[in-house]
């Protein structure tokens, strides 16, 4: 019977000292795209998804300044114990769910829409995962397949950029680095990669034509 108990003690403590992490999802019927799935380590590691099963998920590492920033909002919002929808009658603007893990404690709130101002930063800061890594996955296609289309990706990546609306920038070290070394690609696209490179890496100004 002791036995018993010193090892659901041990176990107790072993839950209790889990780091905790978040899990965000989002669907939106007719919308691109219309699910997704994101869930954030203590460590800063990232997994986004576009559907529970997803085959190909895109992994990412924050750094710890910006893991430490996140987690600190979480905790403002008391690990999602309490509602954040504002019941107010708005358009359909996605289901969203945020759901918070350690060990055997799981909070989970649900919204549409809310007007509680952390609630509203995080909410955001979602968004700009979403919205960098659908960038991602659009550099990565026309760099494998659409060589002339890739000037038009990096334009694209940089208004990104310019708007500090990226998440974990330097995913997308391997992808412009492979642009600026192979001369089968556009000059202006190189150039590009190249600039962008460089001030993902904090190295110099970026600097285009």
């Amino acid at each position: 019977m002791r036995l018993i108990v010193v090892i659901l003690a041990a176990m107790a403590m072993l839950h209790a000292e889990a780091p905790p992490r978040i899990v965000y999802t989002k669907s939106f019927a007719g919308s691109t795209p219309a699910f997704v799935s994101i869930t954030v380590e203590r460590d800063g590691r990232v997994v986004y998804k576009e559907a529970d099963d997803d085959p190909h998920p895109i992994k990412l590492q924050l750094a710890p300044a910006d893991a430490d920033a996140i987690f600190a909002v979480v905790e403002k919002l008391d690990r999602f114990k309490r509602p954040l929808e504002s019941g107010l009658k708005v358009a359909n603007m996605g289901q969203k769910t945020l759901r918070f893990e350690q060990g055997t404690q799981v909070h989970e709130t649900r919204f549409n829409y809310t007007q509680d101002p952390d609630g509203v930063l995080l909410a955001d800061w979602f968004e700009r995962v979403i919205e960098t890594e659908q960038l991602f996955i659009n550099l990565e296609r026309t760099v494998r397949f659409d060589k002339l289309g890739v000037n038009q990706a990096l334009l694209r990546l940089e208004a990104w950029w310019d708007r500090k609306r990226l998440v974990a920038e330097k995913q997308f070290l391997p992808l412009l680095d492979r642009v600026r070394k192979n001369e089968s690609y556009l000059h202006m696209a190189r150039q590009r990669a190249a600039a962008l490179a460089d001030a993902f890496r904090g190295e110099a100004p970026k600097a285009t034509q």
